[in-house]
C-alpha cells in the first residue's frame, strides 16, 4: 500500500489557535489525521509514520491541540508546519545507544507491532474523502506503490486494480474497458467510454488513451461505472483520474532516475526523468517535471528484411506554480509528450508460423500538450474551484493496406498505403461551489462548458505498374459544443445512515462538415449536417458507516454518449449507416468496504447489473475504412473483490478479481450477428495480485521485494464470433528486488518472467483483419535495471 498519503481539505485553512468542535472516532492515527485534516482545511504530509490506534477527538480542540494529543497517545510520531495549510508528519529516530551499558537482563521476546494498512485519500468525486467511505467501486494506488512496483504507464495500472483492462496495439494506440464494459477493441468516432484525467483536465474524447507517463504522480484514482452525473459524457465505464504532486513551498528538492532494459530477442530500452520543486516567493513554488524513454523493439520484419522494428520514443514534461493567497490558491499548469513509434507490434499466423511480412512500417505519432488554470477559495461561506483548460492532441497512423486494396482492383497491387491525421483542440471551462459543511447537509453546484474542434484527414493510395494513385480522400472536420449543470447533495439520517442524490442536466450540439474524393468505382461526395442531443442523467445512493471505518451502499446511476454522423466509406454509407445514435448505461450496484483486524485488512467487493442501451461501436468496413453503428442493447453482471492484508510488520498481499457476464439481449438488423454474441475485448474473469516484502539489512538500508501477477481471460475481438477467434487466457507478471535509503534507490525488475508469447487484446491491422489471423504477442522477458536518487 502507498507509504506516501497527502490528505487535501475542501475548506478554507484555519488558524492554529482556533477552536473547533470535532467529533472524530477512527481506529487509527493515520485515519483520524486524515479526517482531521478535512474537517481542518489543511494538507498533512507522511501520516503513514502515525502507526498506532486512533485517539478520540471529541469536542473543541485548536489544530496544534488535536495534533499534539494524537502525536503524544497514539500516533507515536512527529510533526511540524511547512506552512499554514501544510503538516508534515515524520517518525523520530530510535534513541541513542548509552555509552555504558548494563549487564543483560533475560526478558521474554516482544512481538513487533503490526502496524494498520495506510488510508489513502480520493478526490475523484468531486471533494476530498477518504477511500473506502464513498459508494461505488473506487480505487487509489499512491505514490510510494507506484514506485515500488515500477507502475510508468496506464497498461501497468491493470495488473493492481479490479476490471481495468486495456487493449495492447502499442503505445498511445490503446482504449480503456472498466468493469467489463467494450464497446469493441477499434477506435474510431465514438466517445471513449472512459474519462481520462490530468488533475481536473479531460484529456481525451474520441482518441487512443494518450499513455501519459507517470512521473512525480500523487496517485492515480478510479472509479468505476458510469459517472455521467458528475463527469459528463465520455465517462460512461468510469473515470481514470492521474494526481500529480503539488508544489511543496518553502522546500528545494530534485530528483533524477535513469533505466537500462533488455529484451530476450529483442533492442534494449532506455529511460531518464528528473524532478525538481523550487520556492519562487514565500507564499509560491514551482513543480517540474521532465523524461525520455526509449522501449526498443522486438518484432522482426521478414518482407522489409528488418529487425526489432517496433521501437517507441516517448518524450515530455510537466511545470506546475502555484501561488498561496490568504484563502485562495491559483494553480497554473503545462504539460506535453510525444510518442513515436516505428511500427505497430502485431505478427500473422502462415503455414511455416508467426511472422510480419509487411510492406510499408506501420508507424504512429501522437503529441498531447496541454495548459490549465484552477483558482480555488475557500472559507466560512463554502468552497469555490474554477478550472479552466485547453488541450491539443495530434495523431496519426499509417497501415498497409495492400491485402483489402487487392480486393477492388482488376490489376495487381503492388502496394497500398493508408495514412491518416487528426488534430483535436479543446477548450474547458468547470466551475464547482461546494456549500459550508453545516448540520447534516452537504452539497455542491456545478457549471461546465466545452468545444471541441476535430480537424482529420484520410488518404487510401495504391501503386500499380509503378504508378500510385488515389483511392480514397476525406477532409473532414467536426466541432462538439456541451453545456451541462450538475450537483449532488447528501444528508446524514444519523446512525450512520446517509443518503445521496444528484444529477446533470446536459446539451450537447454537433456540426461535421466532410469533403470525400473517391474515383469510380468510388464515390465523391460531401456532407455538411447539424444535430443536438440533450438530456439528464441521475445519481442516487444510500450508504451506512459501520465501526472501524466500514462501509455499505446501494447504489445507481447513468451514462450517456452523444450520436454524431458517419461520412467515410469508398461509397455513399447506407441509409441506415449514415448517422449513429446516443447511447445510455443505467448502473445498479450494491457493495460494502470492510476494514477488519485493527485495519490490517481492507477489504471492498461490489456486485452490479448494467443496462445498455443502443451500444455505439466503431467497425470497419471491408475497404478497412470505419464507421460508426449503433449494434443493439447489451447487459453485463458480476462482482468485483479488492483486498489487501498486512500479514506480518514486513509482508502485505493484496488481491483483486473481477467475474463478469457481459452480452449482447438485442442485436440490431443487418449485422449477421447471432444472439449469443458477447461484448467483444472482455474476459469473464480476471484478476491479479501484489506481494511486498521488505526489511532492514543495515541501519540505513532496506531491502524490498514484489510480485506482481495477472490473469485476463478469454474473449472475443469482436461481436460476431464468425470472424473474431478467442484471445486470452493468459498471465502478465512483474518480479522485483530493490535496496532502499533515504536518498538513493536501486531496483532490478524481470517483466513478463515466464516468457509468454500469448495472444494479447489487439487487432494489429484493420485493413488485412478478417483475412489473415493477426496475433499481438507479449512483449518478451525483460531485464530492468533502475537507479534514482533524491536531493
Amino acid at each position: 500500500m502507498a507509504a506516501a498519503i497527502l490528505a487535501t481539505s475542501g475548506r478554507a485553512a484555519i488558524a492554529a489557535d482556533q477552536r473547533v468542535r470535532l467529533d472524530i472516532r477512527k481506529p487509527t492515527a493515520a485515519e483520524t489525521l486524515i479526517e482531521l485534516g478535512i474537517r481542518m482545511g489543511v494538507s498533512l504530509g507522511g501520516v503513514e509514520a502515525c502507526k498506532g490506534p486512533g485517539v478520540p477527538l471529541i469536542g473543541p480542540y485548536t489544530l496544534k491541540e488535536a495534533l499534539d494529543r494524537l502525536t503524544s497517545e497514539g500516533g507515536g510520531c512527529r510533526y511540524a508546519f511547512i506552512d499554514a495549510r501544510t503538516v508534515r508528519f515524520w517518525l523520530p529516530p530510535p534513541p541513542a545507544p548509552a555509552r555504558f551499558r548494563p549487564l543483560p537482563q533475560p526478558a521474554l521476546a516482544q512481538p513487533e507491532t503490526i502496524a494498520p494498512l495506510a488510508p489513502l485519500v480520493i478526490s475523484a468525486g468531486k471533494r476530498p474523502a477518504r477511500l473506502g467511505s464513498l459508494p461505488g467501486g473506487v480505487s487509489v494506488i499512491g505514490a510510494s506503490q507506484l514506485q515500488d512496483t515500477g507502475v510508468g504507464e496506464t497498461a501497468s495500472v491493470s495488473r493492481q486494480t479490479a476490471g481495468f483492462i486495456t487493449t495492447n496495439l502499442g503505445a498511445a494506440r490503446n482504449k480503456i474497458l472498466l468493469r467489463g464494459l467494450s464497446d469493441g477493441t477499434f477506435t474510431g468516432r465514438t466517445q471513449s467510454t472512459v474519462g481520462t484525467y490530468l488533475d481536473d483536465l479531460p484529456v481525451n474524447y474520441n482518441a487512443p488513451d494518450p499513455d501519459l507517463r507517470l512521473i512525480d504522480v500523487d496517485r492515480v484514482e478510479v472509479m468505476r461505472g458510469p459517472q455521467g452525473a458528475l463527469y459528463g459524457g465520455g465517462s460512461l465505464s468510469g473515470v481514470y483520474r492521474i494526481v500529480t504532486r503539488t508544489p511543496e513551498l518553502g522546500a528545494w528538492s530534485a530528483s533524477l532516475g535513469a533505466t537500462t532494459a533488455s529484451t530476450q530477442s529483442g533492442s534494449d530500452s532506455y529511460r531518464l526523468e528528473g524532478v525538481v520543486n523550487a520556492p519562487t516567493s514565500q507564499n509560491s513554488a514551482l513543480r517540474a517535471a521532465a523524461y525520455y524513454d526509449l522501449d526498443g523493439g522486438y518484432l522482426d520484419d521478414v518482407a522489409l528484411r528488418l529487425s526489432n522494428v517496433d521501437s517507441t520514443t516517448r518524450r515530455g514534461g510537466r511545470a506546475v506554480w502555484r501561488a498561496d493567497l490568504g484563502d485562495w490558491q491559483v494553480r497554473l499548469s503545462a504539460a506535453g509528450q510525444t510518442i513515436s513509434s516505428k511500427d505497430t507490434q502485431y505478427v500473422t499466423l502462415a503455414p511455416t508460423g508467426p511472422r510480419r511480412a509487411n510492406q510499408v512500417r506501420e508507424t504512429h505519432q501522437n503529441r498531447l500538450g496541454l495548459a490549465s488554470m484552477k483558482i480555488t477559495g475557500s472559507g466560512d461561506w463554502g468552497r469555490l474551484e474554477a478550472v479552466t483548460g485547453y488541450v491539443t492532441h495530434r495523431f496519426a497512423s499509417r497501415y498497409d493496406a495492400t491485402l483489402s486494396l487487392s480486393q477492388f482492383s482488376e490489376q495487381a497491387i503492388e502496394l497500398g498505403v493508408y495514412d491518416e491525421r487528426s488534430k483535436v483542440r479543446m477548450a474547458v471551462q468547470d466551475v464547482l461551489y461546494t456549500g459550508p459543511e453545516r448540520g447534516r447537509l452537504r452539497w455542491l453546484i456545478g457549471a461546465f462548458t466545452a468545444t471541441s474542434i476535430e480537424e482529420s484527414d484520410a488518404d487510401l493510395r495504391a501503386r500499380t505498374a509503378a504508378m500510385t494513385r488515389s483511392v480514397y480522400d476525406e477532409d473532414r472536420k467536426d466541432r462538439l459544443n456541451e453545456y451541462a449543470l450538475y450537483g449532488e447533495a447528501s444528508y446524514d439520517l444519523g446512525g450512520g445512515w446517509r443518503i445521496a442524490a444528484g444529477g446533470r442536466k446536459f446539451r450537447t450540439t454537433v456540426h461535421t462538415r466532410s469533403y470525400v474524393t473517391a474515383p469510380a468505382p468510388g464515390q465523391s461526395r460531401d456532407l455538411d449536417r447539424k444535430a443536438g442531443f440533450e438530456g439528464f442523467s441521475p445519481k442516487l445512493s444510500l450508504q451506512r458507516e459501520l465501526p472501524h471505518g466500514g462501509l455499505i451502499y446501494l447504489l445507481t446511476s447513468e451514462g450517456y454518449r452523444a450520436g454524431g454522423f458517419n461520412s467515410g466509406g469508398l461509397v455513399t454509407p447506407s441509409e441506415t449507416r449514415r448517422v449513429f445514435r446516443p447511447d445510455h448505461l443505467r448502473n445498479y450496484e450494491a457493495g460494502m468496504t470492510l476494514n477488519p483486524w485493527n485495519g490490517r485488512i481492507s477489504l471492498r467487493t461490489a456486485v452490479f447489473y448494467d443496462d445498455w442501451r443502443n451500444i455505439q461501436t466503431d467497425q470497419y468496413f471491408a475497404s478497412g475504412l470505419s464507421y460508426t453503428a449503433n449494434i443493439g442493447d447489451g447487459r453485463n453482471r458480476g462482482v468485483e473483490v479488492e483486498t489487501a492484508w498486512r500479514a506480518t510488520p514486513r509482508l502485505t498481499l493484496s488481491a483483486n478479481a473481477l467475474f463478469n457476464d457481459p452480452q449482447l439481449t438485442r442485436i440490431a438488423p443487418g449485422y449477421g450477428v447471432t444472439d449469443s454474441a458477447r461484448l467483444p475485448g472482455v474476459p469473464d474473469v480476471s484478476f491479479g495480485s501484489l506481494v511486498t516484502y521488505h526489511r532492514p539489512v543495515t541501519t540505513r538500508t532496506t531491502l524490498m521485494l514484489t510480485a506482481e501477477t495477472g490473469y485476463i481471460g478469454e474473449s472475443r475481438l469482436t461481436f460476431d464470433p464468425r470472424y473474431s477467434p478467442t484471445m486470452g487466457g493468459y498471465y502478465t507478471g512483474k518480479l522485483s528486488a530493490q535496496l532502499l535509503t533515504d536518498r538513493w534507490r536501486a531496483a532490478l525488475f524481470v517483466s513478463n518472467p515466464w516468457n509468454s508469447s500469448s495472444d494479447t487484446f489487439a487487432y494489429g491491422n484493420p485493413f488485412s483483419f478478417g483475412q489473415v489471423r493477426q496475433v499481438t504477442p507479449q512483449r518478451p522477458r525483460t531485464w530492468s535495471l533502475a537507479l534514482s536518487a533524491n536531493f
